[in-house]
C-alpha cells in the first residue's frame, strides 16, 4: 500500500462519522493528495478510529509502515482544554480474510496488537499553515512476526488536530543474487529487526560445492552477509566474470605435441592467454574432449623426458661431424673425441638441470 500518490477515493474506515474525514489536500509540494484529518480538540473524550483496506502480507514476516503526517501546536489553539493532544496512536490486527466493513469493523482496542504511539517531532501553528510552511513529519514503525494472509491499520485519535497525508507499507527482502559460482534466491528478511535468515544456494551450471554446503545469511535490512562455502568451476571449465562457468576455449584443448613445441595449456586463471606454443598443428575436431584432456596430462608429464631425448641425438650426431671432420689422424680424433665429449655432456647435464 502506497497512498503518496492516490488522487482518487481510499475508501478506508471511519469511525465515529464525526470523526477522521477523507478530503483532497496538498502535500508541502503542492501536489494534490487524498487525506484523512481529524480535529476535535473543543471537545474531550475523543476516541476516533480510522481503519484501512485489507493488506496482503504476501509471505513477508516482518511489516513496515511509513506516516507523513502534520499536527496542530495545542498551544497555538486558543481556548482549548487540556485534553488536546499531539500524538496519535497505531495499530495493526491480523486476518486470513477480509472481515471488516463498516458494519462490522472493530472499533475498540481489545482485537488489535498496538504498535506505537506517534509522536510528532514538529508541530504547526495557524501562521505557519497559512504561509504553506507545512511541518511534515515522518515516521516509520514496524511489527510481526505475522503468519496470516494479511492484516489491517489501524489509526486511533483522541485529541488531536492533525493531518494524515500519507501511509506506505512496506517490507524488506534479499534480493536474488548470484555470489561465489552459486545462485541464491530471493529472501523475505526475518520476523524480528535483528533475525538472520539462511538461504541456500545452488551452484551455477558447469559448477560444483566445495567443501562445505553454501549459504548465506540474510539480515533484517535486506542485505546479504557471512556467507559459507562455495562452488568453484568443474574440470574443463573456467571462470568467467565470477558468475558463469563456460568451456575452456578450443586454443587451449585441440593443440596436439609435435617436435619442441610446447602443448597449449590454460594459465591458472583458465585462460589461453601466454601459450608458448613454437609450431600451430591443424585441429582435431573429432577428437572427443575427454581424448584431449588425456593427451594434454601426457604432454604435461613427459615433455621435459621428450626434449632431453632429442637434445641427446643433436649432440650425438654433431660429435659424429665432428669425429667424422677430424680425418684419419688418431692422435687428433682421440683429442678430439675426449674434447667435444667432455663439452657436450656439460652441456647436457646443464641441460636437464635447467629443464627440471
Amino acid at each position: 500500500m502506497d497512498t503518496r500518490t492516490a488522487t482518487a477515493e481510499l475508501g478506508w474506515t471511519a469511525n465515529p462519522a464525526s470523526g477522521w474525514e477523507e478530503v483532497s489536500g496538498y502535500d508541502e509540494n503542492l501536489n494534490t493528495i487524498r487525506t484523512y484529518q481529524v480535529c476535535n480538540v473543543f471537545e474531550p473524550n475523543q476516541n476516533n478510529w480510522l481503519l484501512t483496506t485489507f493488506i496482503n502480507r504476501r509471505g513477508a514476516h516482518r511489516i513496515y509502515t511509513e506516516m507523513r503526517f502534520t499536527v496542530r501546536d495545542c498551544s497555538s489553539l486558543p481556548n482549548v482544554p487540556g485534553s488536546c493532544k499531539e500524538t496519535f496512536n497505531l495499530y495493526y490486527y491480523e486476518t486470513d480474510s477480509v472481515i471488516a466493513t463498516k458494519k462490522s469493523a472493530f472499533w475498540t482496542e481489545a482485537p488489535y496488537l498496538k504498535v506505537d504511539t506517534i509522536a510528532a517531532d514538529e508541530s504547526f501553528s495557524q501562521v505557519d499553515f497559512g504561509g504553506r510552511l507545512m511541518k511534515v513529519n515522518t515516521e516509520v514503525r514496524s511489527f510481526g512476526p505475522l503468519t496470516r494472509n494479511g492484516f489491517y491499520l489501524a489509526f486511533q485519535d483522541y485529541g488531536a488536530c492533525m493531518s494524515l497525508l500519507s501511509v506506505r507499507v512496506f517490507f524488506k527482502k534479499c534480493p536474488s543474487v548470484v555470489q561465489n559460482f552459486a545462485v541464491f534466491p530471493e529472501t523475505m528478511t526475518g520476523a524480528e529487526s535483528t533475525s538472520l535468515v539462511i538461504a541456500r544456494g545452488t551452484c551455477i551450471p558447469n559448477a560444483e560445492e566445495v567443501d562445505v554446503p553454501i549459504k548465506l545469511y540474510c539480515n533484517g535490512d535486506g542485505e546479504w552477509m557471512v556467507p559459507i562455502g562455495r562452488c568453484s568451476c568443474k574440470a574443463g571449465y573456467e571462470p568467467e566474470n565470477s558468475v558463469a562457468c563456460k568451456a575452456y576455449q578450443d586454443c587451449c584443448l585441440h593443440q596436439l605435441p609435435i617436435a619442441l613445441g610446447y602443448f597449449g595449456l590454460p594459465t591458472s586463471n583458465g585462460s589461453c592467454d601466454g601459450l608458448h606454443s613454437t609450431i600451430h598443428t591443424s585441429r582435431l575436431p573429432s577428437l572427443s574432449r575427454a581424448t584431449q584432456r588425456e593427451a594434454a596430462s601426457w604432454h604435461h608429464h613427459h615433455q621435459h623426458h621428450l626434449i632431453i631425448v632429442i637434445i641427446t641425438l643433436i649432440i650425438f650426431i654433431l660429435l659424429i661431424e665432428k669425429l667424422l671432420g677430424a680425418g684419419q689422424d688418431p692422435q687428433k680424433t682421440q683429442s678430439l673425441l675426449s674434447r667435444e665429449h667432455e663439452e657436450q655432456l656439460d652441456c647436457f647435464f646443464y641441460g636437464w638441470k635447467f629443464l627440471d
